[in-house]
């Protein structure tokens, strides 16, 4: 029998069936003091939890993407400007260059229009001259008739009136006579029909108009037909001969006499 304990409520037996007794580690285990509460609580503050750790540490990564995304975003409009800066030089200098060939191009065919107008121009001029020309060298023998009835005196009534109006029509076309006696023979506008000596010139000088010549601007279209002297061969040789003696003469008398 046991004694009770006063004060304290009899427990009741435990059956044997009920389960293993608990061996002395167990109760050691039970037995072993746990730490103090507000151990527990600062030891609990100063290790975080896992979720703490995890929740820190993904939105750690969502800042970091997002710094990302915004780096990213910042650089990709900045290189985006840069290639069309780049792309848009490229095409100004391009539409430059192209510019420069079309300008040369047009100066090159207004140079080339000038040229071919000139070209034309002169051309036309000139075509009309040597019609003119023709015209007009079909009319010389009626132009010389004229002129040798008007020497002998023949050109009077209304065949004079109808000369005069034949040459003032040629006149306005540009033929201008020339040739005259006393003037200086020139081989590029005279014909010389006719030779003769002359004391009375020192040049070869036209003395005789058979016919005048006739040219339309600088172009001749008949040179004049004259009879040409020259000065007489030896004149001018004798003369030195004669002045020569004179002078030796001179000498050998002593020279001209005083008185």
């Amino acid at each position: 029998m046991t004694e009770e304990t006063p004060g304290f409520p009899k427990e009741p037996d435990v059956p044997a069936d009920t389960g293993p007794a608990p061996t002395a580690a167990s109760g050691k285990e039970a037995a072993a003091p746990g730490p103090p509460a507000g151990d527990a609580q600062q030891t609990e503050q100063a290790q975080p939890s896992e979720q703490t750790l995890d929740a820190a540490r993904d939105m750690h990564e969502s800042n970091g993407n997002g710094s990302d995304g915004k780096v990213a975003g910042g650089t990709a409009p900045e290189g985006e400007a840069a290639d069309g800066e780049v792309s848009a030089t490229a095409e100004l200098d391009q539409t430059r260059t192209a510019l420069n060939e079309r300008t040369q191009d047009l100066q090159r065919l207004q140079a080339e229009f000038q040229n071919y107008r000139r070209r034309v121009e002169r051309d036309r001029a000139s075509v009309k001259e040597i019609a003119v020309a023709n015209l007009l060298t079909e009319l010389l023998p009626v132009l010389d008739d004229i002129g040798r009835a008007r020497d002998h005196g023949e050109l009077v009534g209304g065949f004079k009136s109808v000369a005069e109006s034949l040459e003032m029509v040629a006149a306005k076309m540009g033929l201008m006579q020339f040739g005259k006696e006393g003037e200086p023979f020139d081989p590029t506008v005279h014909e010389a029909l006719m030779h003769s000596y002359s004391p009375d010139v020192t040049e070869t000088t036209c003395v005789q108009i058979l016919q005048p010549g006739y040219r339309i601007g600088e172009r001749t279209i008949r040179p004049a037909r004259v009879g040409v002297a020259e000065p007489q061969p030896g004149t001018k040789g004798e003369g030195g001969d004669a002045a020569g003696s004179a002078g030796s003469a001179e000498e050998e008398n002593g020279g001209p006499d005083e008185g």
